[in-house]
This record gives structure tokens, sequence and C-alpha cells, in this order.
């Protein structure tokens, strides 16, 4: 009986203290609340001025203030843009180095080339352009039109399967068929 009256007295008073703390805590939950919405429309009105909205309501010293505030969000929008463009500026630069050493280097390369190609020439160069003279006249040869008549034909020609079926019953004895003709 004795735990039972415990139980009891546990729950019901239990009971009450947990309820308070909740209580509290909804209410302090709720003041906190209150506070954020009343930031968040001071922000949301801020942000209406600085967009140039709703200026009617405010008096010189908040417009003054507005207007330190605007300036200081450009100074550094400017400062941030400088410093980027600064930053491009010293890529391109190192860039153009880059380039320029390669330019020369294959310019020293070019005159390199052109200088051994000059000695080849001062040293045979008359042997080298008569070879390329008579290589050039025979290959010229080797592409004209040849002078004989072709033997394989292609397609029906009456004249030449007369003039192949009479040299052949003269060196063949025997029938030959039309088709083999």
């Amino acid at each position: 009986m004795l735990k039972t009256l415990e139980r009891y007295q546990k729950c019901s008073y239990g009971g009450v203290e947990v309820e308070r703390p909740s209580k509290e805590l909804e209410q302090s939950s709720y003041r906190e609340y209150l506070k954020l919405k009343t930031r968040y429309e001071a922000l949301q009105q801020t942000q209406r001025n600085l967009l140039g909205e709703e200026l009617a309501p405010l008096n010189v010293k908040e417009l003054d203030q507005l207007e330190r505030q605007l300036e200081a969000s450009l100074k550094h929008i400017r400062s941030t843009k400088t410093q980027s463009m600064l930053d491009q500026l010293t890529d391109l630069q190192s860039k153009e180095h880059a380039l320029i050493e390669a330019n020369r280097a294959l310019r020293v390369e070019l005159e390199q080339i052109s200088k051994e190609s000059h000695l080849r020439q001062s040293w045979g160069g008359n042997e080298h352009s008569i070879s390329y003279s008579q290589q050039h006249s025979q290959s010229q040869g080797f592409f004209q039109p040849l002078g004989c008549t072709p033997t394989l034909q292609t397609g029906y020609n009456p004249d030449a399967s007369d003039q192949i079926t009479s040299s052949t019953h003269a060196q063949v004895t025997g029938f030959i068929p039309g088709w083999m003709l």
C-alpha cells in the first residue's frame, strides 16, 4: 500500500512539475519568436530602403546613415572588382611572357633550320637540282598514256567478236559455243 501511495504522489506532483517547465519553455519560445519576427521585419524594411523604396518616412539622420552604408558597400564592391581585374591582368601578363619566350625559341629554331638548309644547298646544290630535274622529267614520261591498243574490252563489241571467232576457228578445229566468244 505504501508503494502505491508513493507512486501516486510521484505521478500527481511530478506531472505538475513537468508542466511548469514546458509552459515556461513555451513562453520563452514565444518571446524568441516575437524577437525574431521583429528583427525580420526590420531587415525587410532596411532592404527596401537600400533598394530605394519607402524612403519618405525616414528622417535626415536615417537617410545619412543609409547613404554611408550604400557608399561603404559600393566601395567594397569596387575594391573587390579591382582586385579581380588585377589578378586577371597578372595572369594574362604571365601568359604573355610565356608566349613571347615560346615565340623567341621558335624563331631561333627556324633560323637554325634555314641556316642548315642554306648550307646544304651551297655544299651540294647542283647535284640535288640535277637529280631532281632528271627525276622530274622521268616521272613526267611515266604518267603519259601508252601508245598500244588495249586487249581487254568491256561490254559487247560485235566487230571484235567476229575477229576473235575467225582467229579461234583457224587455230582450233571444232565447235565453240557462242557464250565462250
